[in-house]
This record gives C-alpha cells, structure tokens and sequence, in this order.
C-alpha cells in the first residue's frame, strides 16, 4: 500500500477508483465498501484509493463542542495497519484545517478526485456527505461525473447494514467497557500500539511485575479502569496476560501512577523498552481494592486464574 500525505505529490493513477471517508476503527461495514473499491478497481485494472483526513473532522471545525471529547478508537498509525491489511492500493491522508475545510464539492470532485488522482470510479455509500457545508453527495457526483467523465457507484444500504454499527457504536461499547461487543462490531481485536516501559511498584510489590505502556495519541480511546484479559505481542511472542488500566484515575493509591499497565504471565519474557502491540480480548473485573495489598493481589491472583482458564 502506498501512503500519500501530501496532496501536491499525488500522481495521476491509471483507472483510480476512489472512496473518501475517516474508517475510524476500519470496522466490518468499512470493510465491506473497501471490498466493493478493491474488486471495482481489479475489473478495470487500475488501483483502489482511500482518501482519509486527519486530524478528524470534527476536531477541527466543533473543537469546543463535537469535536472536543471525541476519541477515536484507532490512532493514525493504528489504522494505517489496519487498512494495510485488506489489500488497498492507495492510500491519501490529507491534512484537515479550517482552510481545506472550505474546499467546496466541485472543487474536492474537480481539483483533487479528478484533477489529481485522474479517478474513473468513485464509490461511496448511501449517506455520504463531504465538501464545504456537507453539499457534495451522491447527486453532485453523478452531475459533475457526466462532465468529467466518470462512473460513480453507491453502495446500498442493504449491502452495508453492518456499517449501521458506525464507529460511534463501537466507541460507546469501548467506553463502556463491552470488550467482546466491540470486537465483534469491529471484526477484530481492538488494540494498542504500545512501547512497554518499567511497571508501578504497587504491583511488584504483591508479586505482579508489571509494564506500563504508552499510547501514542491523546485523542485514543481506552476502555474504563479494570482488568482485561489481553495477548501481548512483542519481538515476534504472542503472550497471554491482563492489563490493569488506571488510564482515567479511578483507583486511588499515593504510589499508584495513572496509567495503563500489563501483566505478562510469561516471566521469561522481557518486554522493557521495546514496542509491540497489547491486544483486548475481554473485560474481567472493574472492583479493585488499592487501600489493602492481601486483597489487591488476592483479586489479581483471581483474575489471572480466570483468565488463564479463557480460550482466546
């Protein structure tokens, strides 16, 4: 897959069959349309491509209402992976700012979709709105395409009835800590891409040497404060173990910093100062008492058991 961040080095593709959108988290209704572009763009033996926009769109145009708490479930890179996985050709990352925001319709259709990337097909699905005000949509491009010379496909709501899910769904079922529903929505695991640093000492110290982890974005969303049972993939190991997340400061402890830290049941393992992803497979138990040790570590010690006893 090739990545494109600069709209002034676009080349002109042979036989580009084009679809914009943010595909945040790059659920199963995304994959269906990206599907759809890979198999358009084989028949006529061009090239799929996505055209994405970051930061997201409501971050910049509603930075104090919309936009303001909106987390994504995918960092930038997070998702570049994401995508590289389902065999796009393509892809186009623009950078959003109030000033590209006034692009018009005619103008995206005419200058970039057109101009610069020479599209033949454009595909979108049902409700799709783009340009200044939300006035391009299906009806824009089927007028500009028989100027321009261009086919123009919408997918159907019947064929995209998953992406009714929406990534708003899958944020709602992550915030509330509904593992197993937003992997489902998602069609894979949720994840974070991670460099895996010394853990807290109020974890040593009841026998659970721990690692923190970083996230690389501020605007990622990360499930409520608990224990999840996790795989840890890190120097080409698959590790089984539990994260314990204080992301957000639930659990108060005068030695317990907030953060995100995990357990790896490999000991043999050593995962300090290398990067690697921690995969979320299911939510365990949001009831940790951090006011007395011989009851932290009894319930850590509980949930490792059960999560050693999971098949995932």
């Amino acid at each position: 897959m090739k990545i494109y961040r600069e709209i002034a080095q676009l080349p002109v593709i042979t036989n580009a069959v084009v679809t914009t959108g943010s595909f945040d988290g790059v659920h199963i209704g995304h994959q269906v349309l990206i599907n759809r572009l890979n198999e358009l763009a084989r028949s006529i033996n061009g090239e799929s491509v996505l055209i994405t926009f970051y930061p997201h769109v409501r971050k910049v145009l509603y930075p104090e209402t919309a936009g303001k708490d909106l987390e994504m479930i995918n960092s930038q890179q997070e998702k570049i992976e994401l995508l590289e996985k389902t065999g796009l050709n393509n892809l186009v990352i623009i950078n959003f700012t109030l000033e590209f925001a006034k692009t018009t319709a005619d103008e995206f259709i005419e200058n970039i979709l057109v101009g610069k990337l020479g599209a033949k097909i454009i595909v979108v699905g049902y409700n799709h709105y783009f340009g200044h005000n939300k006035e391009g949509n299906y009806v824009k491009l089927m007028e500009m395409g028989k100027r321009l010379d261009f086919k123009v496909i919408e997918i159907p709501k019947q064929e995209l009835e998953n992406e009714t899910v929406g990534s708003s769904k899958i944020r709602k079922s992550l915030k509330d800590g509904k593992i197993m529903h937003a992997n489902a929505y998602l069609d894979h695991i949720y994840f974070i891409n991670t460099m895996f640093c010394l853990g807290s000492k109020v974890y040593s110290d009841i026998g659970f040497k721990t690692y923190g982890i970083t996230v690389d974005e501020d605007s990622k969303l990360i499930p409520p404060d608990g224990v999840y049972a996790i795989r840890v993939i890190v120097d080409n190991n698959n590790l089984k173990g539990m994260m314990i997340n204080n992301y957000h400061g639930t659990f108060v402890h005068p030695d317990l910093v907030q953060g995100i830290e995990v357990f790896v049941f490999e000991s043999c393992v050593d995962c300090c100062q290398k990067s690697g992803k921690v995969f979320v497979h299911k939510d365990i138990t949001d009831n940790l008492d951090f006011q007395n040790p011989a009851t932290l570590k009894s319930q850590l010690q509980q949930a490792q058991t059960t999560i050693d006893e999971l098949i995932y």
